[in-house]
């Protein structure tokens, strides 16, 4: 496993890894640290854990954002290559952003290793947005190159939502290269333990980065409008990224500083106690051109926990949710995100009734119910796998439809 993530907090690239040692596999995942944050340790759940550099979510220029990618796309390639050459890989499954990090696996690709591409987020759309470029823009077109060399040098490429799988159809990827797998909780991970709290709060919870398209602002507009009609509400905002300080400048203009409040970071083990203690998830993610096609994993997260969930209509999460387990609001807009938050706030038959669908539903959007699609793949990639499931665990593993069909 290779990642421009911190391991311990990355649920998805620590998902496939558990997976693979579950099935037999030896796994290596060479990824980052979060600087002030203590690791969980040099092997976890049995994978041997790389920590090849700093991660701070804090870029403010391209420049910066660029440096930080080659540095660890350098060191990632020396440890990857170093490492194979003591004892081989047979796959080496790469995590975009950014694409070009898949050529961090070129000595062993040319060795005899398979190679994954998974694409988390389309560069192209993310780095426009990130950095408002036009699509139009040569730098656009330059990352859309890019992505075409890097699809074309990995064996097999995962898409992590069936809209972009589409997207990478368009952009000439083989429909058989490419597998739609979107981030599916683990219910081993995400398992209701009872909630702690016994105070007289109602707490509303963003747990994610702080980037433009999240569209936390939104969110804390929002609560601006409707904090003095719920007088014992908070809202808690856990994770990191570049508009942290945006955000906190935008709650003291507010005056909010104590009904407002930024947690920092926790490791997924925390996070889970965390979000099931929660009266009320919000995503408030931005419709623009990325986040409307950006699936967020909090969604099904916020299910598995039993936490009812607001969420965009985006194109995304209109494509997967519906109103019986999701309470959507018009993205974009802080009025319509306020109604929503005090609709439910003020019905809990509503919010238990979205739990108890929401509770079904996320059963067949489960990693339990999935992970057949990762390792069909990886099953057809490495003939025979050290580690092949059989054909009775596969027929246990699928559900009766695919998802997204």
């Amino acid at each position: 496993m290779v990642s421009y993530s911190v391991y311990d907090g990355d649920n998805r690239v620590r998902r496939y890894a558990d997976t693979l040692v579950r099935y037999g596999f030896e796994v290596d995942a060479f990824a980052m640290w979060r600087v002030g944050n203590p690791s969980l340790g040099d092997v976890l759940n049995g994978v041997r854990v790389h920590r090849l550099q700093g991660r701070i979510k804090n870029e403010k220029t391209k420049f910066t954002y660029l440096w930080r990618l080659l540095a660890f796309f350098v060191r990632s390639m020396w440890m990857v290559t170093k490492e194979h050459w003591k004892k081989p890989y047979d796959l080496v499954h790469v995590h975009s952003v950014p694409d070009f990090e898949v050529f961090a696996a070129i000595f062993a690709k040319l060795t005899g290793a398979k190679v994954i591409l998974d694409i988390h987020d389309m560069v192209p759309e993310f780095y426009a947005s990130k950095f408002g470029i036009s699509k139009d823009a040569l730098v656009f077109k330059a990352l859309v190159g890019i992505e075409r060399v890097s699809t074309a040098f990995a064996d097999h490429v995962i898409a992590s939502n069936h809209i972009w799988e589409k997207r990478l159809h368009s952009r000439g990827v083989a429909p058989s290269k490419v597998t739609a797998i979107i981030n599916y909780p683990d219910l081993h991970v995400f398992r209701q333990q009872g909630r702690t709290r016994t105070d007289n709060k109602f707490v509303l919870l963003y747990p994610g980065s702080m980037t433009h398209h999240q569209g936390l602002d939104i969110a804390i507009r929002a609560f601006a409008k409707i904090h003095e009609r719920v007088p014992n509400a908070e809202f808690h905002i856990y994770g990191s990224g570049d508009r942290l300080d945006s955000l906190k400048a935008l709650v003291a203009q507010l005056g909010l500083q104590a009904k407002i409040f930024f947690k920092g970071s926790l490791v997924v083990e925390k996070l889970v106690r965390v979000m099931e203690n929660a009266d009320l998830g919000v995503v408030p993610k931005r419709k623009d051109g990325f986040g409307n096609e950006a699936f967020s994993t909090k969604i099904p997260e916020f299910m598995a926990m039993g936490v009812p969930v607001i969420i965009p209509n985006t194109a995304i999460d209109s494509y997967y949710f519906n109103d019986s387990v999701a309470t959507f609001f018009e993205a974009n807009e802080d009025s319509s995100l306020a109604d929503a938050m005090l609709r439910l706030i003020a019905n809990r038959d509503l919010r238990e009734r979205q739990v108890q669908n929401a509770l079904v539903f996320v059963q067949d959007y489960s990693w339990e119910k999935n992970q057949w699609l990762y390792l069909d793949a990886v099953r057809k990639l490495l003939k025979p796998t050290p580690a092949k499931p059989t054909e009775a665990k596969q027929a246990e593993l699928r559900p009766s439809s695919r998802q997204g069909d």
